[in-house]
Order: C-alpha cells, then sequence, then structure tokens
C-alpha cells in the first residue's frame, strides 16, 4: 500500500542541500530546477561535474562548496538531498540529518528516505506527480510519458477560465466547491457512454 502523502513544496522559501556532485547530484538538481526555478541550493562534493558547474553560472541561488560533506552543512537546511557513491556515508548523513527534523532523500534507498522525488507531467500551471512508492522510478517515467501524451495542450485556457468563474462566485467555500464541480463535471463524463444505449452490430 502507498501511505505516501502527496504535497507541492515551495522551494523558493526554503534551502535545499544536495550532498553529491556527480551524475546523480546531476540528476537531482537538475530535477529541482526543472520544478522549482527559483529554488536555493547549496550542492556539497569534493568532486563536481562540469553540467553542475554551468548550472550554477547560469544560476545565483546555487552555491557550490567543493569538498567533502561536514555535519555543519546541515545548519540552516529545510530539505537534504544526499546522492553520493558511499553507501555508508549516505546514511550517515540521512541519520544526522534526521536527527535534526531535516526531510532527507537518499538516492536509489529508499527505505531511508523520508520523501521521494517524483516523476512530473506539466502541461502549464498544472502538474501531475507519479509515485510508485520508490517500488519503480523506471516505470513513473514511463507513466509520465503517457500522461504526458494523452492530456490535452490547451488545459491552461481550461484553469485560466475557471479561476475567472472561481473568482466571480459568490458564496462560502462549500458553495463555491459545489459550483465548480457541477461545472467540471462535464470533463468526467465527456466521452462516457449512456448505460441505457444499446450498441448494434
Amino acid at each position: 500500500m502507498n501511505n505516501l502523502f502527496p504535497i507541492f513544496i515551495k522551494l523558493e522559501k526554503l534551502h535545499t542541500l544536495i550532498v553529491g556532485g556527480g551524475y546523480v547530484g546531476l540528476e537531482k538538481i537538475t530535477a529541482v530546477l526543472d520544478n522549482s526555478p527559483e529554488a536555493n541550493i547549496t550542492l556539497v562534493s569534493p568532486e563536481i561535474r562540469q553540467e553542475i558547474l554551468d548550472l550554477a553560472q547560469q544560476t545565483p541561488r546555487i552555491v557550490l562548496i567543493k569538498r567533502k560533506f561536514s555535519d555543519e552543512d546541515l545548519i540552516a537546511k529545510d530539505l537534504v538531498i544526499v546522492a553520493t557513491n558511499d553507501k555508508e556515508e549516505n546514511k550517515r548523513i540521512s541519520v544526522v540529518a534526521r536527527a535534526k527534523h531535516i526531510l532527507t532523500n537518499v538516492a536509489d534507498t529508499p527505505a531511508i528516505c523520508d520523501f521521494y522525488l517524483s516523476s512530473v507531467v506539466r502541461k502549464g500551471n498544472l502538474k501531475v506527480a507519479i509515485s510508485t512508492n520508490g517500488m519503480s522510478p523506471t516505470l513513473a517515467k514511463r507513466l509520465k510519458e503517457v500522461l504526458g501524451e494523452a492530456l490535452p495542450d490547451n488545459l491552461e485556457t481550461a484553469m485560466e477560465q475557471l479561476k475567472a468563474v472561481r473568482d466571480m462566485l459568490k458564496g462560502d467555500f462549500a458553495y463555491k466547491v459545489e459550483e465548480l464541480n457541477r461545472i467540471t463535471s462535464v470533463l468526467t463524463t465527456a466521452g462516457r457512454q449512456p448505460e441505457n444505449d444499446q450498441i448494434e452490430d
């Protein structure tokens, strides 16, 4: 059973620490920036890939520290993503971070993660995050491709129109929810064949 609680975080209001500057570190920092380009990131690693150096030159919110991780690096951090090639050190960092009540993701080690980085489908302001509970990131990526092709490109227009309707609605929260549910019910009924319809050969 997947008991994960889905949540979208405003990383520009937090400080994210990434430990590791290799291929996995590049993958993680790219995922963060793709979804939160204004995120505040500190990356610590004795070796840092050129692609990460290039990203840091383009993004003033990225701070690179070229040395081994120190426990002091956790000071004033809100999230930690651990992506070194030393599994024992990764585990140690997660223990230290958790003791400081800092949520931690350890690459390729779901058992000691507090959160996962999901595959995300983006259509304008719409984001659909996909989780397999850490069981198969590859499947999540494939589902991302399927949903990306299935969702129409004009969703942004629909969302803008619904926001305008919501802003015009009078009444309390419950009334607004009821009205918006009624208006958008067509999205779930469109294309559905009535139960009484009979298909003739």
